[in-house]
């Protein structure tokens, strides 16, 4: 028999850990008919209440459940890696246990790999229930990235994948500590097929994604998979020169034609200021790559493990 390893990252989640182990297991009719059997890991990533110990209750109740808990918050990106690493499957599926990623569309997924894909992706259509100030900015975040990028990436994507092993291990093989899954699932390529669902809101809970959060996390998708910034500060440079040169030849010649005095301290403070100011915001964009760099020479460990069952 073939097995599916379905990947359930959890932070502070006590409340749906159960709830979606009951609708994961709805489809256990479907995947036992096609020889499929499932494991289910769930990736505790530092939780301060119970999650941990919810998901040794379901162990007890049924031997697919694991369990892997971080010594610490690592955050969802190494949760997700380590769940890729932990997991044996030869289909792996990545979804969130606050149910808005629906189980239910496990069966449809699974179709589309049997129809000869490598992937099945899902992406929301709308953003029902989403703050409009956090959807607009999400809109502008993709469209900025197909534009920067050569990297695909669709706009309302999730993490929401089902993916088969070849798929899982070139993802592995990308051993990089600044991690950006949506870039990464468009890097490596492979056949992908498109799943499009309405937005499902949380099942309890609260989501441990605030507006900070998102903005940084923005940032890290633009510094892993594009350079466009740095071009960017490169060309505010030269266009600032350039600007300078320009100035200095029209109050050289407003002198010797006209004869006006070099006057006017206060223009003269408020292009210091501004280009000041250029010159900090592109140091700002050349100082986020060094860090980026620095993180990935210590070679850090992406996670550390505090209990495995």
């Amino acid at each position: 028999m073939s097995l599916l390893s379905v990947i359930v990252p959890c932070y502070n989640e006590e409340e749906n850990v159960a709830l979606f182990y009951e609708e994961l297991v709805k489809n256990d009719a479907f995947f036992q008919n096609r020889g499929v059997e499932m494991e289910v890991l769930y990736i505790d990533d530092g939780s301060g209440d119970r999650t941990a110990d919810e998901v040794k209750k379901l162990r007890q109740r049924d031997r697919r459940v694991h369990l892997i808990s971080f010594s610490r918050n690592f955050g969802k990106e190494a949760a997700m890696y380590a769940g890729l690493e932990k997991s044996k499957g030869d289909y792996v599926v990545m979804m969130d246990v606050d149910l808005q990623d629906p189980p239910a569309l496990l069966p449809e997924m699974y179709g589309a790999l049997e129809e000869g894909y490598d992937s099945v992706a899902t992406r929301r259509v709308t953003r029902k229930g989403e703050p409009p100030v956090r959807s607009f900015f999400a809109r502008i975040f993709y469209r900025l990235m197909k534009k920067i990028s050569q990297t695909e990436m669709m706009d309302g994507a999730r993490d929401y994948r089902l993916m088969t092993r070849q798929m899982v291990d070139a993802i592995l093989s990308m051993k990089e500590y600044n991690r950006f899954t949506k870039g990464i699932f468009g890097w490596v390529g492979f056949r992908t097929k498109w799943l499009e669902y309405e937005n499902v809101e949380r099942a309890r809970g609260e989501t441990k994604w605030n507006f900070w959060k998102l903005l940084m996390y923005s940032f890290e998708g633009i510094v892993a998979f594009s350079t466009a910034p740095l071009m960017f500060a490169s060309f505010m440079g030269v266009l600032f020169c350039l600007i300078a040169f320009l100035m200095i030849l029209f109050i050289i010649v407003r002198k010797l034609i006209f004869g006006d005095p070099v006057s006017g301290w206060p223009s003269l403070v408020c292009i210091i200021l501004m280009t000041s100011g250029v010159q900090f915001f592109c140091t700002g964009i050349l100082g986020q790559y060094l860090a980026k760099t620095y993180m990935e020479v210590k070679r850090r460990p992406i996670y550390l493990i505090r209990e495995e069952l």
